[in-house]
């Protein structure tokens, strides 16, 4: 340990400060104070995950339950915002697997609001094209057509 119990409190007084303000990942933490020492700002998220302040788990469940209730994304928009986040693939990837049905269905609900929403100005071919380019899966696409060809 190369600082002193007073740094040390000094650095997870900031790094606190960091995540009341707003709910962040590891990896943001570590981006944000980069220019901190090393083993401190290490022993700094050790002592925050082990009081619970930092949890990429739950970081992970309260990001998506709100991408859920305000926006309409698709499955590969949601996967974005997450690794932009700092979470990794493994993490984000066995998630998505433990929520496969719910998340199929946010994703073909919110193709259909998209759907309904620029069905008064566009064709729905033209639909179904715009909703391939942000990243729904085929399979809700295909789903959606045949909901709204019969």
């Amino acid at each position: 340990m190369d600082y002193t119990e007073e740094e040390f409190d000094q650095a997870k007084s900031k790094v606190l400060k960091y995540i009341m303000y707003k709910k962040r990942t590891e990896a943001e933490i570590r981006r944000k104070f980069q220019m901190m020492e090393e083993t401190m700002l290490d022993d700094v998220i050790d002592y925050l995950k082990e009081v619970g302040y930092i949890n990429d788990q739950n970081y992970l469940d309260r990001a998506l339950a709100e991408f859920m209730n305000i926006h309409t994304l698709s499955i590969r928009e949601i996967q974005y915002k997450l690794l932009a986040k700092g979470l990794t693939i493994p993490v984000i990837e066995n998630y998505f697997d433990q929520h496969q049905e719910e998340l199929a269905q946010y994703e073909y609900q919110s193709a259909k609001t998209i759907y309904n929403k620029k069905l008064r100005n566009m064709e729905p071919a033209s639909i179904f094209q715009f909703l391939r380019k942000k990243g729904y899966r085929d399979g809700t696409i295909r789903r959606l057509k045949e909901e709204e060809s019969v």
